[in-house]
């Protein structure tokens, strides 16, 4: 099956009230069983790559072969640019093949935030590829007690919507109560905030900084309006308590760490894929 933009499959998860997961990915056994799982479930899931992994003297061997082995899926893959920091990152990103870009001027003010953001939906609609924007700013799970606990850096309804006026991007990163890493206090999710938010826009809503949530607070998310969440710590505490397990055995060898690499994703991105409500939906 063919690496998609994503696009019909986020606006049938819109539609019919689950999300689409998308699980960041910068190594091979990772990546491989991410990919695994979603094809066991024929759910349709995004890669993502974080912005700076797109720097490194390989990267165009490494996103040729994750571009090589989406596109052998079972299911739908889109490959998305997580959290571009530049119109240069997005058309990178876009020139190795990727089928989605997310531009984050969250921290910008609005208007450059919008001026840069409706550039690279054009460009990204040029290629047949989709744009993520984002208003509001997701920070850091080690700081959250200094805005999330407190309600600070949220999203406001009335610049989504202008946001999503005029940038023409195809969905929209809130920030509405989560934080990227791990949290060093107990998330707490604005879903009067998000439901207005929904009633304002059309296109679909994503939540990033899923690592932390509970089953509940995902759900609730989802029946609100999110039709992509991101995750990625969770993921890789899973795989780091994976290896420590095969690092206690008598006499590991290299296949096991790496194997382990690959059962961990596999498992913990299976996980998500049925919490999101994904299965067979492809």
């Amino acid at each position: 099956m063919a690496l998609v933009s994503m696009l019909d499959e986020l606006n049938k998860a819109q539609a019919g009230g689950y999300a689409v997961p998308c699980f960041n990915t910068f190594e091979m056994m990772g990546c491989n069983g991410t990919l695994a799982a979603a094809a066991q479930r024929r759910a349709p899931i995004f890669l993502g790559c974080y912005t700076r992994w797109l720097d490194g003297p390989d990267a165009d061997a490494f996103w040729g072969y994750v571009c090589a082995q989406a596109a052998k899926s079972a299911a739908p893959v889109g490959l998305i640019l997580d959290h571009g920091d530049s119109l240069q990152a997005c058309l990178k990103a876009l020139s190795l093949g990727f089928t989605g870009v997310m531009f984050d001027g969250s921290r910008l003010p609005l208007e450059e935030n919008i001026a840069t953001t409706r550039t690279v939906a054009r460009a990204a609609h040029a290629l047949g590829a989709i744009c993520e924007g984002e208003v509001g700013h997701v920070g850091a799970g080690s700081e959250y007690d200094k805005f999330g606990a407190l309600g600070r850096g949220f999203s406001d309804p009335a610049e989504v919507e202008r946001f999503v006026e005029e940038t023409g991007v195809d969905c929209v990163a809130v920030a509405v109560g989560t934080a990227h890493g791990e949290y060093n206090c107990e998330p707490r999710l604005a879903l009067e905030l998000l439901a207005e938010i929904r009633r304002r826009v059309a296109v679909p809503l994503v939540l990033h900084g899923g690592s932390g949530l509970s089953d509940e607070q995902f759900r609730a998310a989802i029946e609100t309006g999110v039709a992509k969440v991101n995750v990625f710590t969770d993921l890789a505490l899973h795989c780091a308590a994976q290896l420590v397990s095969v690092a206690s055995r008598e006499r590991p060898s290299y296949f096991d760490f790496t194997g382990g690499i690959r059962e961990a994703f596999q498992q913990r991105s299976g996980y998500y894929i049925d919490l999101f409500a994904r299965r067979g939906k492809a």
